[in-house]
């Protein structure tokens, strides 16, 4: 396992930071929510935001892929990068950068469609497909990658809210991974589903962390400590401490780290 994490840094490090931000700051109004958030996110790994409820741990993930924008008193100052390109020009569509930048929410939110629906509304909205075989394609695909092929397969017209809770998150993940994402952010993913369907959804984050950059909020520093390979700790608005996830739950630097990770506050 150790082998792999390396293996991952070493190649994200070599081509550079996947997503760049530098002095972030987020206000809701007067109120400021982020302070110079400075992070480099990898490719092709799983880095974790950890820290207490409304530290800005969320409110720094929906800056990835510009969900602050529909909210009219939010304003975000600093730079965030992919690649390179500033996702905050406005010559930028924003509805483009969510296709490369897919969102998994909190609770299981597939649309009231069947389940071939759900996954095929992106790639048909963003013209991923010429004919109804390529989509056909898209969508096994998609829900293979999601680990959910083989349970539906047979029921495709079936509506997707009648699945299991852990199979609704696994479709929303096939749906984000269907337009052909560079990032998935996934925001306490596992916090509404049972043990079970929380081992399954991180053992596909596992796997898709080989083709995907993912970053995770979660409140549970073992599920941090499992599935990723980097972590950063908020609290109170600031980035307190980034690192190699096992140097941040083994030898934090920042008092403030080691008091939440051995549950003196949060």
């Amino acid at each position: 396992m150790e082998t792999t994490s390396a293996t991952v840094q070493s190649s994200a490090n070599a081509t550079g930071p996947k997503i760049l931000a530098k002095d972030v700051n987020v206000f809701y109004g007067e109120k400021q929510a982020l302070k110079d958030i400075n992070v480099n996110i990898p490719d092709r790994g799983v880095m974790a935001f950890i820290g207490p409820s409304g530290c800005g741990k969320s409110t720094f993930l929906r800056c990835i892929n510009r969900m602050n924008d529909t909210i009219a008193a939010c304003r975000v100052t600093g730079k965030i990068t992919i690649e390179g390109e500033d996702i905050y020009d406005p010559s930028l569509d924003p509805v483009l950068l969510r296709a490369r930048v897919g969102m998994v929410f909190q609770k299981p939110n597939p649309f009231p469609k069947s389940i071939y629906e759900n996954v095929a509304y992106g790639p048909r909205i963003h013209g991923l497909a010429a004919n109804k075989a390529e989509l056909d394609d898209i969508v096994a695909k998609s829900l293979e990658r999601a680990g959910l092929w083989k349970e539906v397969r047979d029921r495709l017209n079936d509506p997707g809210t009648g699945l299991s809770g852990g199979q609704q998150q696994r479709l929303c993940i096939a749906r984000a991974v269907a337009v052909g994402p560079e990032v998935i952010l996934m925001d306490e993913p596992c916090s509404a589903l049972d043990p079970i369907a929380t081992a399954k959804v991180e053992e596909l984050i596992d796997e898709l962390k080989r083709n995907y950059c993912i970053v995770i909020v979660t409140h549970s520093m073992q599920q941090a400590a499992r599935v990723s390979q980097r972590t950063a700790f908020f609290h109170l608005g600031i980035l307190v401490e980034e690192g190699e996830t096992n140097e941040i739950f083994t030898n934090p630097q920042d008092q403030r780290t080691q008091d939440y990770i051995t549950g003196r506050f949060g």
